[in-house]
Parts: structure tokens; C-alpha cells; sequence
């Protein structure tokens, strides 16, 4: 089997600001594999070093040991060619480019985009949130009120970094009633301070908060003192946090997951404990994002979904449109 690895810097319009620093660019790993019947499949690896501690270089790494693995390919079947890898090296960021690749060149094999192989029926399309980062009251006023001229239906609001009531406040008049308002603290908060400005912030109509706090027991007891919905994202992570009821939502990521493949049985997990699975991006390029459509498709999620993040990138040509607050599921062979 043939294999490309291919680095990718995909900067942004302009740095975001969140709890965790400030993101200008992201730097991808692409992977191509191309079997000998002249099939190919595409995926990558997209690790955030400031949100999951992984680097570039780490993954690249991996993916480069994965190399003689994937080079003899050709006579396992994909699942037995990923669980080489994964016993080589477990780690999700570089796995997950893997599985990609699998389930891209399954579907340009079969001539079915991917989430048909997965099951039927699926959504057409995959409700979307706009992401608001950390703007002053003006700032994230003005990208609020275009993220609802746009179409979009949910905004998620970062905070944990100062002025909160107030940009929540300027956001929800921006939006109007009607719309979804979600806030992302990305665990900037300690318990008590999670309380007390969630209670505070809980006039302006939240759908939910993601990660106000790191760590299960944190989250639980949040969840336990609060009335509005608690979303986990970070600690999904720690060990048995899939299962273990801490919070009402559980958001999802291809990275951390390790593919399309483990999204879905992280889905199962999610389920099985009462919450509410959702999809979102770690800021991924093209590839990453068709993935995450085709899996959520899959799974028929109805709560926005944190995708809509390619077109806050320069110069990335994707098929992968949002319109009227939704982004359609790529109907051709494999992912895109």
C-alpha cells in the first residue's frame, strides 16, 4: 500500500482568544493510503497541543511508525490494520487520521459516502453552532448578530476570561430570544466560581455550559447545583468519563475518540449513560470535519454540533458550506 504523510498549516482569519491561550493557525497531518487496486483513502491528524497536550511532532511521530504497518496493508482487513497500529501505538490524534483514511477508501470502494456505511437512514444535513471567541461586549455582539444573519440558530460564547456578564448579555440581545446561547468556560473555572456565574449568567438564556470545570468530580458537583444543562468536553478524556453521568451532554471529538470508528462507540457510551452526545472540531481542516459530519449523520444528533469552524480559516478550500445553520453531509463516495 502506498502511504503520503503531509503536513498542513491552515492559519485563521484572525487569532481567537480563549481560556486556554490564543489560536492564530493549526498545523494538520494529512495521510493518504492507496491500495493496490489504485483505491485511495485520505485522513488527519489534527492534535491542539494547548487543549489536549499533544504536539504535532508527537503525532507525526506516530504516524511515521505506522508507516511500515500500513505499507504491508494490503492483506488485512482495515479493522485488523488499525488495531496493528494502535498496538504500536495508542495514540488517539494519529489513530484517528488512520481510521479516516480506512473509511474513506471503504467508501470510494463501495461508492457510498461514508455514513451510509455505517448505517441507514442518516441525517442530510448536521445542525451547526457558530463559535464566538474572546471579543469585548462589541466585538462578540457584532459576530453574534452575523452568525444570526447567517442562518445560525445556536452560538457558542467562550468565556472564563473576563467580562462575562457583560459579552453574554451584549450576545443574547444580539440574538434575539429565539436563538440558542451556549457558553464554553474550557474549565477556567474552580467549583464555587462556576456556580455562583453560572446563577449569574443563567438570565441570559443558556442552552448549555461546556466545561465549566475540569475533572469528574468537579462536574458533577456543578451539574448537582445549577439549574441550566452542564456539558462535559476536556474531562471526557479521564478514564470512565464516558459513562459516568457527571454531566447532561458529553461533547464528542474525532481526535480525542480516535476516529470515526471510536466516535461512535464513545456515542454508545454517552447513551448508555443518559446524556446527550454532540460533535465538534478542534479547529480541523477539511477531511476532519467531513468525518465528524458523516459520524454525526450516523448517529442522527440534533443538537448543534461545533463544526462550523473551516470558514474561520484563510484560504481553505472545502465543499463544506453552512447554510441556514446546518452544514450538508458530502453525498459522493467516501468522506468528501
Amino acid at each position: 500500500m502506498r502511504v503520503g504523510i503531509e503536513q498542513r498549516t491552515l492559519r485563521l482569519l484572525r487569532p481567537l482568544r480563549t481560556s486556554y491561550g490564543e489560536l492564530a493557525e493549526r498545523t494538520i497531518i494529512e495521510l493518504e493510503i492507496e491500495g493496490a487496486d489504485g483505491v485511495a483513502g485520505r485522513g488527519e491528524a489534527a492534535p491542539l497541543e494547548p487543549y489536549d497536550g499533544v504536539s504535532v511532532s508527537r503525532a507525526l511521530a506516530a504516524l511515521e511508525a505506522y508507516r511500515p504497518i500500513l505499507e504491508d496493508g494490503d492483506a488485512l482487513q482495515g479493522g485488523d490494520l488499525l488495531d496493528a497500529c494502535r498496538s504500536l501505538d495508542a495514540l488517539p490524534q494519529a489513530l484517528a487520521a488512520v481510521d479516516m483514511a480506512l473509511w474513506d477508501r471503504a467508501g470510494r470502494r463501495a461508492g457510498r459516502p461514508v455514513a451510509r456505511l455505517l448505517t441507514e437512514p442518516v441525517l442530510d444535513d448536521v445542525r451547526v453552532n457558530a463559535t464566538i471567541g474572546a471579543e469585548d461586549r462589541a466585538g462578540a455582539a457584532a459576530s453574534a448578530a452575523a452568525a444570526r444573519q447567517a442562518g445560525f440558530r445556536c452560538v457558542k460564547l467562550k468565556v472564563g476570561i473576563g467580562d462575562d456578564a457583560g459579552r453574554v448579555a451584549a450576545v443574547r440581545a444580539a440574538l434575539g430570544s429565539d436563538a440558542e446561547l451556549r457558553l464554553d468556560a474550557n474549565g477556567a473555572w474552580g467549583v464555587d466560581e462556576a456556580v455562583a456565574t453560572i446563577d449569574a449568567l443563567a438570565a441570559g438564556g443558556l442552552e448549555l455550559v461546556e466545561e465549566p470545570v475540569h475533572g469528574l468530580g468537579p462536574l458533577r458537583e456543578v451539574r448537582e447545583r445549577v439549574a441550566v444543562r452542564i456539558a462535559m468536553d476536556e474531562t471526557a478524556a479521564q478514564p470512565g468519563a464516558l459513562a459516568s453521568g457527571a454531566a447532561d451532554a458529553v461533547c464528542l471529538k474525532l481526535s480525542r475518540c480516535g476516529g470515526i470508528s471510536g466516535l461512535l462507540a464513545c456515542a454508545s457510551l454517552v447513551r448508555a449513560s443518559g446524556a446527550e452526545p454532540y460533535v465538534a472540531s478542534t479547529f480541523d481542516g477539511p477531511l476532519g470535519i467531513a468525518a465528524a459530519l458523516h459520524a454525526a449523520a450516523a448517529l442522527r444528533i440534533r443538537a448543534a454540533c461545533g463544526l462550523a469552524t473551516l470558514e474561520l480559516f484563510a484560504d481553505v478550500d472545502h465543499p463544506l458550506d453552512v447554510r441556514d445553520g446546518a452544514i450538508a453531509v458530502p453525498r459522493g463516495p467516501g468522506l468528501l
